[in-house]
């Protein structure tokens, strides 16, 4: 059975639901597919800096996110650690009934004229004007555009989240260590729960037999923190082993955006799909949500604006939206993927002389970059 909608969204994370939302605050109905037979709220939480704000606010949601989220403390930045749950709860809310589609996996895209079939694991078809992935590093979308796998950064990345029954007695403040090539950090969400993530390059096989195994995950952090207060640690220890995950840290390599097209025809990618970083700077989910309001702001300028058009006039009005958004984003996120790789490599290196350049030379410099891509400004919607 074949049916049409004018927008269909690959992935319902927070890419693809933040998309959704900015398109419904512009008028324009979107159909957000999800393989998950429910939202994806693993992933425990992760850092919004100033710019995810501006994101948030555009959407609306922005105030109700502030109230469940602690503003950690240091300069004029606004900086919370927001748990993806909430976050993914909140966008879902906010969207009309029957805009997310569960246990829908794309398995191929065909070509139809002027438009896109997208053919489902369970034999369904949908037919589509405008097709956009928000389906991770390994978006279907993506492959169909012609970009490769995204390349592992020979990076794992530990995360777990916490919930104490009282106050968990951390400061709003960002701690974060390094040392031996490992980095890891304490984050709070809010006054009884505490965000916390492990990175390291696994030298041995025993490191990447623990992956999938979050007993083994727990230990090999506990042995792996050095000299830290007891309470640190207690953190680690108080930690569910449901809400431990271990994900490889991969990139899109920069020249792969540079020579490919992020946009063809009446398709394009946003966020992981299109920029799959390393956590260095703390901007996947920020630039994702960037992605969500350029994107439905250029849609919302040209898409199906005035009376009814013939198929191939507004099919060229799509792919000029299309065209404007990958011209706006295209080198943000070429920025964004060398920066972090850059960060990541300084802050997680072995090397002696490296880490003395890191600590005595280049820590105000890298503090620098890290404020200096959170001031973006992704601007508002167009509310129609």
């Amino acid at each position: 059975m074949e049916t049409i909608q004018d927008i269909v969204i690959v992935g319902g994370g927070i890419a693809g639901l933040s998309l959704a939302l900015a398109l419904h605050r512009v008028g324009l109905r979107a159909l957000v597919l999800e393989s998950y037979d429910t939202l994806r709220v693993t992933g425990a939480a992760f850092v919004t800096w100033t710019n995810a704000w501006k994101a948030l606010d555009a959407l609306g949601v922005a105030h109700s996110l502030r109230q469940h989220h602690t503003r950690l403390s240091g300069g004029d930045h606004e900086v919370r650690c927001v748990k993806r749950k909430v976050l993914l709860e909140t966008l879902a809310k906010e969207l009309p009934s029957n805009t997310i589609r569960f246990s829908s996996k794309v398995v191929s895209i065909e070509i139809s004229g002027f438009f896109k079939l997208l053919h489902l694991a369970d034999g369904s078809i949908l037919k589509t004007k405008v097709l956009i992935g928000c389906d991770g590093v390994n978006s279907v979308v993506a492959r169909f555009l012609g970009f490769k796998k995204p390349s592992f950064t020979n990076r794992l990345a530990i995360r777990g989240c916490v919930d104490f029954e009282e106050n968990h007695g951390f400061d709003s403040k960002f701690l974060q260590f390094m040392g031996n090539g490992r980095r890891y950090g304490i984050l709070p969400c809010d006054a009884t729960s505490i965000y916390w993530f492990f990175t390291w390059s696994p030298l041995h096989e025993e490191d990447e037999e623990i992956k999938e195994n979050p007993t083994k995950l727990k230990e090999f952090v506990l042995n792996n923190l050095g000299k830290v207060q007891d309470k640190i640690k207690n953190v680690i220890e108080n930690t569910k082993v449901e809400d431990i995950i271990c994900s490889p840290l991969r990139i899109r390599p920069p020249w792969e955006i540079i020579w490919k097209d992020i946009t063809k025809d009446n398709i394009c990618i946003t966020g992981d799909a299109l920029h799959p970083m390393t956590p260095d700077l703390g901007q996947g989910a920020c630039s994702a949500l960037e992605d969500s309001i350029v994107l439905a702001r250029h849609l919302a300028d040209g898409f199906l604006k005035g009376s009814e058009m013939r198929d191939e006039v507004e099919y060229e009005k799509i792919e000029s939206c299309l065209r404007k958004y990958a011209k706006e984003r295209k080198w943000r996120g070429i920025d964004l993927i060398t920066t972090g790789y850059f960060v990541g490599s300084m802050q997680q290196t072995s090397w002696k002389f490296i880490r003395f350049l890191r600590d005595k030379v280049f820590a105000t410099f890298l503090a620098g970059l890290l404020l200096k891509k959170a001031d973006f400004d992704c601007g508002q919607l167009n509310n129609t």
